[in-house]
């Protein structure tokens, strides 16, 4: 016969629930754990970053762009008047004289007028002669007028002086001697007119050839202007050098001004760099330079930098200094790099990838245990190349992640493995 205990349901009832509100607790002491750990850092693996450390020293600003190489003389050939191309003499890449003959243009107008104003000029070379030989006729008339003139008063001079003898003898009436003292004057006034015509004949012989002369001269240059430009169509290179351009083809029309042709003198180059917008603000006429042909690197200075900007990138012209490697041929791709400025005593680190100077960025520094780089605010300063200058955040020896870190963006810790 069972005997009923109430004391012991009591017991285990009692057990149960200090067993749950122990597990309840548990859970929840668990729970309030749990949510105060920090997040796990993710891992980064070591071979796909690249590492840099901190320095204090030296350091050289240098901006880097590519370009070509290109003649320091140039000669654009253009058209002097309208043709048509019949003949590519000489090809691209070809040495040339000046006198060599690289194009042949035919402009059947242009030489049928050069055939009139050969004509025209003979015709007024003509008519200029004929009145030369007028006015040489009029002076020989007017000298022999003057000549019997001369002669005319002479005798009245001797017939004057023998009336004035006989009249002192008697023999003559003064009337005679009046007349012939009267003819005496005015053959002697008639000579003074004559010869002061002759005079005036003299002076204006180069006047009245000066129109003829004038019409002459005028279609004489339109003569040679005409045949220069006849001359012109064979087109000649005009200085020794190497043709780099003929952008023709057989049979093209062409009009005043187009330009036919390109002649280089390849013994004196030039590199046209391009660089950034954003790098020139520092270039200045003068600075070093060196230019990489990838078959040698030629010492440079800076000579010129183009005031426009085309795609982004500013234009700049650095003359060599050094010999030229072999090889070295206009239109050659090259890379060249500008020294702005020798900065003796900064702090400075590889340039990251989104590093721009004179910003502030965020970059990962790898902690003491070489483990773990955590997120750090870093101010930059002046860039180079290569290298940055650190204003702030950073000391020697710190060691950086400069490659992309983008994908961690979320995470102020990563773990290095």
């Amino acid at each position: 016969m069972d005997i009923a205990r109430p004391d012991l349901a009591r017991k285990k009832k009692l057990r149960h629930s200090l067993y749950t509100v122990a597990a309840l607790t548990a859970v929840a002491v668990i729970t309030v754990g749990v949510s105060r750990l920090e997040p796990a850092a993710p891992r980064v693996d070591r071979d796909t970053i690249y590492l840099d450390t901190v320095q204090r020293g030296p350091m050289v600003r240098q901006v880097r762009g590519t370009g070509t190489l290109v003649p320091e003389q140039i000669r654009w050939i253009p058209a002097t008047t309208d043709g048509t191309v019949e003949r590519i003499v000489i090809r691209p890449g070809a040495l040339v004289t000046p006198d060599a003959v690289i194009v042949e243009l035919t402009n059947p107008e242009l030489e049928q007028t050069t055939l009139e104003a050969r004509l025209n000029l003979d015709a007024a070379e003509a008519r200029y002669s004929n009145r030369q030989v007028e006015v040489e006729r009029e002076l020989l008339n007017q000298r022999a007028v003057l000549a019997t003139l001369e002669a005319q008063l002479k005798t009245a001079q001797l017939q004057a002086d023998a009336d004035e003898q006989l009249f002192a003898q008697g023999l003559v009436s003064s009337l005679q001697l009046q007349q012939s003292q009267a003819a005496e004057q005015e053959f002697a006034t008639r000579y003074a007119l004559e010869q002061e015509r002759l005079q005036m004949a003299s002076d204006t012989v180069e006047a009245q050839l000066a129109v003829e002369r004038a019409e002459v001269d005028r279609l004489q240059t339109l003569y040679e202007l005409r045949r220069q430009q006849v001359d012109d169509l064979h087109v000649r290179a005009g200085m020794p050098g190497v043709l780099q351009q003929v952008p023709l083809e057989e049979g093209q029309r062409v009009t005043i001004g187009t330009n036919l042709a390109r002649v280089g003198d390849p013994t004196v180059l030039k590199a046209e760099l391009r660089i950034a917008e954003t790098q020139t603000k520092d270039i200045q006429i003068g600075q070093s330079a060196a230019i990489d042909t990838r078959n040698g690197v030629i010492p440079g200075h800076v000579t010129r930098i183009d005031p426009a900007v085309e795609n982004g990138t500013v234009t700049v012209d650095v003359a060599l200094d050094g010999a030229l490697p072999r090889g070295a041929r206009p239109d050659l791709t090259v890379d060249g790099t500008i020294e702005l400025e020798r900065m003796d005593d900064v702090l400075f680190v590889g340039r990251p990838v989104f590093g721009q100077e004179e910003s502030i960025v965020s970059l990962f520094t790898v902690e003491p245990d070489g483990m773990h780089a955590a997120r750090t605010r870093v101010s930059l300063g002046r860039a180079s190349v290569n290298t940055i200058e650190v204003l702030d955040g950073l000391q020697p020896g710190d060691r950086v992640v400069l490659s992309d870190m983008s994908t961690w963006d979320q995470f102020d810790r990563v773990r290095i493995e």
